[in-house]
């Protein structure tokens, strides 16, 4: 059963207009028309669509999803290119929640600082370092 492009972001939770772009940066075969000029989606493309939606819900970048789809429509090839994408991805997500945590601590110990004073005394206004008027 083909869907029209409305009925592919619903099933899918994708915006229309993302699956467009997506068709246009090539992640996404251009679809089948219909009579009347529509869209209209295989359950391949759906299945497709809910591969690169998974990849990016995990934060994968467009170039990892690209490269991901590339491995994937190889199926008879080793995973060990996939394991090794994911493992990259992976050490940049902890990467990222480092920085974070060191963040949320220093943003902790401005606030942790707050004397609710007036701004010329705020301590988080003289740690972004706004020059004095």
């Amino acid at each position: 059963m083909a869907h029209t492009i409305g009925e592919l972001g619903r099933l899918t939770g994708t915006n229309v207009e993302t699956i467009r772009y997506y068709e246009r940066i090539g992640l996404l075969p251009k679809p089948d028309r219909t009579a009347g000029n529509y869209r209209a989606y295989s359950a391949a493309e759906a299945g497709r669509l809910s591969f690169i939606r998974r990849a990016r819900d995990l934060g994968f970048p467009l170039g990892q999803v690209r490269a991901l789809l590339d491995l994937a429509d190889r199926r008879d090839q080793s995973c060990a290119t996939v394991d090794a994408l994911a493992r990259a991805h992976l050490a940049d997500v902890q990467r990222k929640i480092a920085d974070l945590q060191a963040l949320g601590e220093e943003l902790s110990r401005l606030l942790s600082q707050c004397s609710r004073g007036t701004i010329a005394d705020c301590r988080i206004v003289e740690a972004l370092g706004l020059p004095e008027a």
